[in-house]
């Protein structure tokens, strides 16, 4: 999307246009999450820190000097409350990253496709544990960068670098290292797993 667009957006949410502003949360709620969870904050802490972050630009909707880039700002936001809570919350859910991977089955199955719908979701639940055990291996800031480039939609890179306070040129070769990296976790994992 255009900065043109995303200003015409900004524009009309300042003015009370409903439909701006609709458009603004559901073109960065994805990023806006993303943030969150790159701080690893319990899921009422994230709600938190995602309503703030709204709150936060309805307050400041009139004054953004850059009204294309609200992006980076919306990401910048959500990164210092995300670090405000954290900082503050004395609270914590211990998990690994396969528990985060949610299964959902209907009961409304017949006994073949159940046995058949259960396979998979175990095959599923296997590769996922793969993955984030060989996720949970990689250095913060690759864990931090890919769980961030995954929202949806995709942010743009000047939006990440806000995020993760780092330089816009560093996020594709950091992301195809850190993508690389994870490659070679997966590739160890199987030939220590090979009989």
């Amino acid at each position: 999307m255009e900065d043109a667009e995303i200003s015409d957006m900004v524009s009309a949410a300042a003015k009370g246009d409903e439909a701006g502003w609709d458009a603004l949360v559901q073109r960065y709620s994805g990023l806006v999450w993303s943030v969150t969870r790159a701080y690893r904050l319990s899921p009422a802490d994230s709600a938190d820190v995602f309503q703030t972050t709204w709150l936060r630009l309805t307050e400041h909707l009139n004054r953004i000097e850059q009204p294309g880039h609200v992006g980076a700002w919306l990401a910048t936001t959500a990164r210092r409350e995300s670090l405000r809570v954290a900082a503050s919350s004395s609270r914590t859910v211990p998990a690994d990253e396969a528990t985060l991977v949610a299964l959902g089955q209907s009961d409304d199955y017949s006994p073949e496709q159940a046995v058949l719908d259960a396979e998979a979701a175990l095959l599923a639940s296997e590769r996922a544990a793969r993955l984030w055990r060989a996720f949970g291996q990689l250095a913060k800031r690759c864990r931090n960068l890919l769980r961030v480039l995954m929202a949806s939609p995709p942010p743009s890179y000047a939006e990440v670098a806000a995020a993760l306070g780092i330089p816009v040129g560093s996020i594709g070769p950091t992301r195809a290292r850190c993508l690389q990296r994870l490659r070679e976790k997966l590739a160890s994992e199987d030939q220590q797993t090979r009989p």
